[in-house]
């Protein structure tokens, strides 16, 4: 079992940047594929951004692309999102979340465990 605790949210100006980290509690954190998700008030919540167990490989939402950066450390067990060039609509509760399947699926649905979340609020 792992424990994901996020931090890194506040409340920026539109093109600006922020960075979310995720420290995790176990022994299995390199183990898992890492991802990230969002959710705005009404909605759904949405993937954002996957990485593999090693960092080999990320994935993202089309709407990120270029802007954010997933990444990790297994030997500090942190996930890391760095986010630039931020928008109105990146305005949202950002939550990491591990997945012991190591294929990425971008469904919330098949994460295994979840972070409380942090808040990121972008004025436009």
């Amino acid at each position: 079992q792992v424990q994901l605790v996020e931090s890194g949210g506040g409340l920026v100006q539109a093109g600006g940047s922020l960075r979310l980290s995720c420290v995790a509690s176990g022994r299995t954190f390199s183990t898992y594929l890492m991802g990230w998700f969002r959710q705005a008030p009404g909605k759904e919540r949405e993937f954002v951004a996957a990485i593999t167990w090693n960092g080999g490989s990320t994935y993202y939402k089309d709407s990120v692309k270029g802007r954010f950066t997933i990444s990790r450390d297994n030997a500090k067990k942190t996930l890391y999102l760095q986010m630039n060039s931020l928008k109105s609509e990146d305005t949202a509760v950002y939550y990491c979340a591990a997945d012991r399947n190591p294929l990425v699926r971008p469904a919330a649905s098949e994460y295994d465990y979840w972070g409380q979340g942090t808040q990121v609020t972008v004025s436009s």
